[in-house]
C-alpha cells in the first residue's frame, strides 16, 4: 500500500520527502558504534527497510513476528522479519489454481501486504468465488486504463448480467466493434507484458473527491459525500484510479489471457485465468424490463449508489418507495394481462429464479392481477416436493445439492400434476426445512377446475423436464424472476445481484429457518454452483423476465445483515465474505424499514409481509 504521495511523486519530490520524513525513535535509530561492522551493515538495512512501518509511531514494532502459514488445513508457524510480504510466504499456485491474494486472520488483502504482527496467513485461491472477484476487478481496472489509452472519449462502466461475467459499456459505443476490441486487446497485451503494478493507494477524502469529480467519475465522488472516516482506498493501474474494491492482483503480468471480446452490451471481458459461464441468449437480463427499470431511476437522478444516498439524505426515500414497488406493480400487471390474453390454452405458469428472488411473494402478487383479469390460480410449491435431506444428491464438494432437478421427488410431483389436470382432488406433499424432512402427503388438497390455472413456484419451472409428460409447451407460460437491475459504486465496481440475494438470504434464514449467517455464507458457493448449472441455461425457455430489484433494499436489509455478520466469528471460514459485506453495506444509508409496505417483495424476507407463507 502507498500514500497517496509516495505513489504519485517525481523522483526528486520522493527525496525531498525523504529528507522531511519524522526522526525514527531511539530504540530503532541507527545501530550503536559497538555492533561488529557485518552486524552493523544488516540493522542499517533491517532499519532502512522498516522505516516506512515505523512513521508516526512513538513506540516500535518487533523486529520478527510469528506467522501460521496454512495450507489445505494444515499449519505451519515460522518467524519472520515485520515488514515481510505476504505474497513471499505463499505459493504461486495451489492444485494449479492460482493464488490471487492473501488471507491475513481471514481478511482477503493483497499479496503486496507487508506483514506487521503475529498472524494466520493462507492463501485464497482464483478458484474461491472471492478470489473470483478479486481477478474480475483486476482485469476490469486494467480494461478501463486500456480504453482510457485508445479512447479517452469513451465513457466506460463494468456492468455484470446476473448469471455471467463482467461487461463494459460504452457510451457512445464503437461504430465497428470487432476492430475496436481489437485495438484494445493490443493495449491490454503491452500491459500484460510489462508486468505493470495494480497499486493500491490511500487518498484523503477530500483530495479523491476532487479528483473523480474532475475526471467526471461522479458517482465515486458522490459516494465519498458519506464516507465514514477520513481516508478512502484507491487503486490504479496507469492513470486510471477507481475506489477500491478490496485486495486486486499485484501487478497486470499476473492477467495473461486477458481480453475483451464483442458483445450485444459493449465488451465482454474474458479474464484467462479463470473460467466465465456462457452468455445464456439474448434475452439474458430481460432487456425490456431492464431498461425501462434504468430509465425511471435516471429520471429520478439515481445513478449510481452515491446518487442514491444523496437522494435519500435529500429525505425523498418515501416516494422512491413508491415508485420502486409502483414499477414491481406494474410488471406484475402485465405479465397477468398476458397469461389472461393466452386462456384458455394455459394451464399452468411456472415461475423459476435463482435462489433468493423473490419467487414466493412474486406468486401471491401476480395471484391478485389474475385474479382482477377473472383467472382462479391455484398455487403448488416446488419446495414441497424436496426429498428428505439424506437422500438429497450431493455435488463435487460433498455438499448437498438442493439446486440439482434430481433433490425434487420428480414422480411424486408429476403424478400430482397428472391428477390435478385430470380434475381430481390432491393432496399434496410438504417440506419441512427445519428438520429436512419431506411429508409426501402433509400439504393441502388441492383441485384444479376447468376454468382454473395451476400456479407453481421453484427453481426449476424452466426446465422442460418438469412438466414434458405432463402438458404441452404451449399449455404453461414461463416466467423467470431475479435482481437483475443494480447501482454501481464506480465505474469499474457494480453492485452485484449475487451480493443482493445472499444479504437477502442472509436476513431470511436467520428470520425464518434458524440459520446464522456463517451457515448461509458456507453455503452460498454450493447455491451459485446449482444455479449456474441447473437455472440459467433454462433461461431462453422463459416467456417473460421479471427484474425483482429493489432499488432502495440494500439499505433495508442493512438494517438486520449488519448485526448478522457482525456475529461471524473472526476465525471462521465465512468470515472473509462476512467482513466484505460489511464493507458494502457500509456504502449505503440505512433506511429503517417502516417505509416498506406489506405488500413488497422485500417482505419476503425481512418479515412484516401482508400474505401468509
Amino acid at each position: 500500500m502507498l500514500s497517496r504521495s509516495a505513489a504519485a511523486a517525481r523522483p526528486s519530490e520522493v527525496a525531498a520527502a525523504v529528507a522531511d520524513e519524522p526522526a525514527l525513535p531511539p530504540t530503532a535509530a541507527a545501530p550503536s558504534a559497538a555492533v561488529p561492522g557485518n552486524a552493523d551493515a544488516d540493522l542499517v538495512h533491517l532499519t532502512d527497510r522498516m522505516n516506512p512501518l515505523l512513521r508516526e509511531r512513538s513506540m516500535p514494532r518487533r523486529t520478527e513476528i510469528e506467522v501460521d502459514v496454512r495450507r489445505n488445513g494444515a499449519g505451519s508457524v515460522t518467524r519472520v522479519p515485520t515488514g515481510t510480504r505476504a505474497g513471499d510466504l505463499l505459493p504461486a499456485s495451489v492444485h494449479g489454481a492460482a493464488v490471487v491474494a492473501a488471507l491475513i486472520d481471514r481478511k482477503a488483502l493483497s499479496l503486496d501486504t507487508r506483514l506487521v504482527a503475529n498472524t494466520m496467513l493462507e492463501p485464497l485461491l482464483a478458484s474461491h468465488w472471492e478470489g473470483r472477484e478479486i481477478v474480475l476487478h483486476s482485469a476490469g481496472l486494467v480494461v478501463l486504463e486500456a480504453l482510457a489509452r485508445v479512447a479517452p472519449t469513451v465513457v466506460a462502466r463494468v456492468t455484470r448480467a446476473p448469471g455471467e461475467g463482467p461487461v463494459v459499456e460504452l457510451t457512445p459505443p464503437p461504430e465497428e466493434c470487432s476492430s475496436f476490441a481489437a485495438a484494445i486487446n493490443r493495449d491490454i497485451a503491452r500491459q500484460v507484458a510489462e508486468d505493470a503494478p495494480l497499486q493500491q493507494e490511500l487518498w484523503s477524502v477530500e483530495e479523491a473527491r476532487t479528483h473523480f469529480a474532475e475526471c467526471g467519475w461522479h458517482d465515486a465522488a458522490s459516494l465519498l459525500h458519506v464516507w465514514r472516516i477520513s481516508h478512502a482506498m484507491l487503486v490504479r493501474c496507469g492513470n486510471t484510479y477507481a475506489l477500491s474494491p478490496g485486495p486486486l492482483l499485484p501487478s497486470t503480468g499476473h492477467l495473461r489471457g486477458l481480453r475483451v471480446q464483442p458483445d450485444p452490451a459493449g465488451l465482454r471481458i474474458v479474464p484467462g485465468i479463470i473460467d466465465e459461464p456462457p452468455a445464456s441468449g439474448p434475452a439474458r437480463d430481460g432487456a425490456a424490463m431492464v431498461h425501462e427499470h434504468r430509465a425511471w431511476l435516471r429520471a429520478l437522478g439515481v445513478t449510481s449508489v452515491g446518487a442514491y444516498n444523496e437522494l435519500c439524505i435529500a429525505r425523498r426515500v418515501a416516494g422512491l418507495v413508491r415508485v420502486a414497488e409502483g414499477f414491481h406493480e406494474k410488471g406484475i400487471g402485465r405479465i397477468a394481462d398476458l397469461v389472461a390474453q393466452r386462456r384458455p390454452g394455459i394451464r399452468a405458469i411456472c415461475v423459476a429464479g435463482p435462489s433468493c428472488s423473490g419467487k414466493t411473494t412474486f406468486i401471491k402478487r401476480l395471484t391478485v392481477q389474475l385474479q382482477v383479469n377473472g383467472l382462479n390460480p391455484v398455487g403448488l410449491g416446488l419446495d414441497d416436493y424436496y426429498v428428505d435431506r439424506e437422500r438429497t444428491v450431493r455435488d463435487e464438494d460433498g455438499e448437498y445439492d438442493f439446486e440439482a432437478f434430481e433433490a425434487i421427488d420428480a414422480p411424486l410431483l408429476q403424478d400430482h400434476l397428472r391428477r390435478l389436470v385430470a380434475g381430481e382432488d390432491v393432496r399434496t406433499a410438504r417440506y419441512d426445512f427445519k428438520t429436512g424432512c419431506s411429508h409426501p402427503e402433509g400439504g393441502a388438497v388441492l383441485r384444479l377446475g376447468p376454468d382454473d390455472v395451476l400456479m407453481m413456484e421453484g427453481i426449476h419451472g424452466l426446465n422442460p423436464r418438469l412438466l414434458a409428460d405432463v402438458l404441452p409447451r404451449e399449455a404453461v407460460f414461463r416466467v423467470f424472476i431475479h435482481p437483475a437491475t443494480t447501482l454501481p459504486l464506480d465505474r469499474l465496481s457494480p453492485l452485484t445481484a449475487s451480493d443482493v440475494r445472499l444479504l437477502r438470504r442472509i436476513v431470511r434464514d436467520r428470520h425464518h429457518r434458524g440459520y446464522r449467517a456463517a451457515d448461509t455464507i458456507l453455503r452460498w458457493p454450493s447455491v451459485r454452483r446449482g444455479e449456474r448449472r441447473h437455472i440459467f441455461p433454462f433461461l431462453p425457455h422463459a416467456d417473460v423476465v421479471f427484474d425483482s430489484a429493489l432499488v432502495y433494499e440494500i439499505s433495508v436489509l442493512k438494517v438486520y445483515a449488519d448485526q448478522y455478520l457482525l456475529e461471524v466469528p473472526s476465525g471462521d471460514p465465512s468470515y472473509t465474505t462476512a467482513f466484505r459485506l460489511r464493507t458494502l453495506l457500509d456504502r449505503h444509508v440505512t433506511i429503517y424499514p417502516d417505509h416498506v409496505p406489506p405488500t413488497s417483495l422485500l417482505r419476503e424476507f425481512i418479515g412484516g409481509s401482508g400474505f401468509e407463507y
